[in-house]
């Protein structure tokens, strides 16, 4: 993915957020849900967001010790994608071979292909451009897979796409502050005029706040906190998101 400030057409005094993608602009737990349910044949009364919690974490984990996110290896990203499966479920005794989480993983794909904003948040993001805020998304990933994310989601309507920034793409992974420093270089914005939305306590809100960026924590599943870390703002739901960014660009 190659980027400009020329193209960008920013500059450092400009009041910039930008947000994360999964389980931020939409229910990841969502399309999870319904893979493990259609193609494991699992039961609707599992506790599933647990089960997400730990599959988010399984994912953040297998991916950073190989550095996935942003050097993504075929293999190694296919490998990650069926023991994220394995291990997390094992946790709540449900034991899967490799064949079985490759399906899931393949249900999984497909669901996610599937999704929409939750409700509030394009309105939202119209807002803010109408205010004349700059609008971008940074997000974790292969950059065809997070892509295709992005164009189901129909964010190229409400958001300039030289602003799309995707860690695998860019060589660079939350929570690495290089990553957010790169999209300051190359947008032309100053880290005190930015801030970042997100839902993952150690991708969004440490790598962030490393960078000298304003954090609002997008907890709508009330995860605690995992490390002293300090959020400038927290946010339930999308009412209560909106509401803080428009007092804050006030």
């Amino acid at each position: 993915m190659e980027h400009s400030s020329t193209r960008a057409g920013t500059n450092a005094a400009s009041t910039a957020v930008f947000f994360d993608v999964d389980d931020t602009l939409y229910d990841h737990l969502a399309p999870l849900r319904e893979a493990l349910m259609q193609r494991l044949h699992l039961p609707g009364t599992l506790p599933y967001e647990e089960i997400y919690h730990r599959f988010r974490y399984y994912s953040d984990l297998l991916s950073a010790e190989k550095n996935l996110s942003a050097v993504p290896a075929p293999e190694e990203v296919a490998d990650m994608r069926r023991r994220r499966f394995m291990l997390a479920l094992a946790e709540f005794g449900i034991f899967i071979n490799e064949e079985q989480a490759e399906a899931a993983q393949a249900a999984y794909l497909d669901m996610q292909f599937r999704i929409k904003p939750f409700p509030g948040m394009v309105e939202m993001i119209q807002h803010l451009r109408d205010r004349g805020v700059i609008v971008g998304l940074i997000t974790n990933g292969p950059e065809e897979h997070q892509m295709a994310k992005i164009k189901a989601l129909q964010m190229e309507s409400y958001v300039d796409q030289k602003l799309f920034f995707v860690s695998g793409g860019v060589g660079y992974a939350k929570p690495d502050a290089q990553l957010f420093q790169y999209v300051n270089k190359v947008t032309g914005t100053a880290p005190e005029n930015c801030y970042y939305v997100g839902d993952s306590w150690r991708n969004d809100v440490v790598g962030a706040l490393a960078a000298g960026w304003t954090v609002l924590w997008f907890n709508h599943r009330r995860a605690e906190p995992e490390s002293e870390h300090k959020p400038h703002s927290i946010a339930e739901n999308v009412e209560q998101l909106e509401a803080i960014l428009m007092k804050l660009m006030v």
